[in-house]
């Protein structure tokens, strides 16, 4: 895997491990920002901040299954891939709708990569076991 994908499993396995904290301190009556994918708030206990913190329980059960390599992980992968696009859409879509602004989502970029990476491997990683590779034989060194 990329490096950059590593970097994004070890992310959100450590904000996935944080939510319930966030919740702790939500019904605790704490005030803090919680953002993704352009979705904001600074109540965690509100819909959009039960929203953010399902989305972030998601990405972290999908992080979790690429680092231990489910099988299942890479299929997964790709649909919080597409939720996540779509998500991105939706936020684009209502700033230029609702606030009448524009505002382009650069994590698309990142995104659209993860999806296309995801799909490229996906194969591979779900039948590892049963494909065939070439047994591996020490090279004969000719005596000389």
């Amino acid at each position: 895997m990329p490096w950059w994908v590593i970097t994004f499993i070890w992310l959100f396995l450590l904000f996935s491990a944080l939510m319930p904290v966030g919740i702790i301190m939500g019904l605790l009556k704490y005030n803090f920002e919680i953002s993704l994918l352009g979705l904001t708030t600074y109540n965690p206990i509100s819909l959009v901040g039960g929203f953010l913190i399902l989305l972030f329980a998601f990405k972290g059960v999908t992080a979790f299954a690429l680092w231990t390599e489910k099988v299942w992980a890479v299929g997964l992968a790709k649909i919080d891939a597409v939720i996540s696009i779509v998500i991105c859409f939706l936020v684009m879509g209502y700033a230029i709708f609702a606030l009448h602004s524009f505002s382009l989502r650069l994590e698309l970029i990142v995104l659209f990569l993860y999806y296309y990476k995801m799909n490229k491997i996906q194969y591979d990683w779900e039948n590892f076991d049963s494909l065939e590779y070439p047994e591996y034989t020490d090279p004969v060194i000719p005596d000389a």
